[in-house]
């Protein structure tokens, strides 16, 4: 059966009973092209410190796909998202050392200005054209959510606290739901003096949404699937925003699917309860064994005690550090390809483009490795070393022609002038206050701040 016929299953209508091993080649083919849209996040992001534009999208939200080689996706990006680099999560925020030598930058490329010293670009919301909506069988949103780009040392900040998520006035009936601090502030925090954060996260995606949904389902009457994906602190946000949507009722009756890559825990295990029983999202991991982040937080307190008495797993709960992973696992083991080499690295364990690699070339437990697809493993190397050398690949390839700069009319190398940055759509506030998410008297702020 093609897709259009089985797109309800590899969504996880049956939590992905019997297609996980040995591994159903529909469902391999999905993963890897969602996978491949959390890459593009990556990809597309501007982490050069000596570049004005740091912290943002190298790419007009126009020719997103197309700046990336992935021209023919399917899919248009309809809204970028954009977070407050309040949140202390290192290496995921980028900033530009413009910011401290402005001089040096006016006097090379006529202009100190930087794009923002506020925000950070985190992702994007794109949405299935018609050609690629007939090939799935429905049209489908998508919501892609930017990792950390650097090393790992974010996870260490993952001992803090669990947080209600009512608090943040996501309208949760059950108080004793609640998610990992740092992850819901940095989906609600909002600054507004910003211009690309004077909305948060929470409210950038239950807009679009709400716009997309009601124009694609009720307008014009099609089937609407909604799909969110991320790799790593992208995970975490993948998980917290699906909830969101179907908590909130944005994409009530839509069928609402994360598939994500190498996340950590994000709530406790009310959170877990409330997300698969009470609100039916599904959810599948895709995870390398050997990798550290999806066994933090919680690395005592998870999902594990699910065994023990009800009166020690209640006391568990209790505890402010006690954790359960959502959704059904997909777990891969990097030393069952014989494309990549021994290493101590925890950032090749990590890597986005090394899981997309597992997954083309696993068939079931005990089964040999096979690339299925014949997807370049030269792609693991793009932002590591993890390939063997006899492969002769170099690690860390993946890069800018003259890491972006150009030759100007007078002879000089300079960093290029960009198109006007994407912010937000002008319909954002109106689309709120149907859900109740504004009043008027904000919207009148947002105005006022506009002009």
């Amino acid at each position: 059966m093609r897709l259009p016929e089985r797109w309800r299953e590899i969504h996880g209508r049956d939590d992905w009973a019997g297609l996980l091993d040995p591994i159903d080649p529909l469902l391999r083919q999905e993963l890897i092209r969602y996978g491949e849209f959390s890459q593009a996040c990556y990809d597309a992001f501007d982490y050069d410190p000596f570049s004005r534009y740091c912290g943002s999208c190298k790419y007009n939200r126009r020719r997103f796909f197309a700046g990336l080689g992935m021209a023919d996706c399917g899919y248009d990006v309809t809204r970028y998202l954009y977070a407050t680099s309040n949140i202390n999560l290192p290496n995921f925020f980028a900033t530009s050392s413009s910011s401290s030598s402005s001089s040096s930058s006016s006097s090379r490329n006529g202009s100190s200005k930087l794009w923002s010293q506020r925000a950070n670009w985190i992702g994007y919301v794109a949405v299935s054209d018609d050609d690629c909506s007939a090939r799935i069988g429905r049209r489908d949103v998508v919501v892609a959510w930017r990792g950390t780009v650097t090393r790992l040392e974010w996870v260490a900040d993952l001992m803090d606290f669990l947080k209600p998520v009512a608090t943040e006035k996501i309208p949760c009936p059950d108080p004793s739901v609640k998610v990992e601090s740092g992850f819901i502030d940095l989906y609600t925090d909002k600054d507004p003096t910003c211009r690309f954060c004077k909305y948060s996260a929470r409210e950038q995606v239950l807009s679009e949404l709400r716009k997309l949904v009601h124009h694609y389902a009720h307008v014009r009457g099609e089937e609407v699937s909604v799909t969110v994906t991320g790799h790593s602190l992208g995970s975490a946000l993948a998980m917290l925003s699906a909830y969101d949507l179907a908590e909130t009722g944005v994409v009530e009756g839509k069928a609402v699917c994360v598939l994500s890559f190498s996340g950590p825990r994000v709530g406790n295990r009310r959170f877990r309860q409330r997300f698969e029983e009470g609100l039916g999202v599904k959810a599948l991991r895709v995870v390398n064994v050997h990798d550290t982040v999806p066994k933090v937080p919680g690395i005592f307190l998870n999902e594990g005690l699910r065994g023990l008495p009800d009166a020690v797993r209640r006391l568990a709960d209790a505890l402010p550090w006690s954790y359960s992973h959502v959704g059904v696992e997909l777990a891969l083991d990097h030393t069952h390809s014989p494309f990549l080499k021994p290493t101590a690295d925890p950032s090749c364990f990590h890597n986005l483009e090394a899981h997309l690699h597992l997954l083309d070339g696993y068939h079931g437990k005990g089964q040999r490795f096979v690339l299925a697809s014949g997807r370049d493993p030269a792609l693991v190397n793009k932002a590591c070393d993890f390939l063997k050398e006899h492969h002769m690949v170099p690690p860390y390839w993946r890069q800018d022609e003259n890491k972006g700069m150009v030759r100007a009319h007078d002879g000089r190398w300079i960093q290029p002038e960009r198109q006007k940055i994407d912010d937000h759509p002008a319909d954002t506030h109106q689309h709120l206050r149907l859900l109740g998410l504004r009043r008027h008297h904000d919207d009148n702020a947002d105005d006022a701040a506009d002009k």
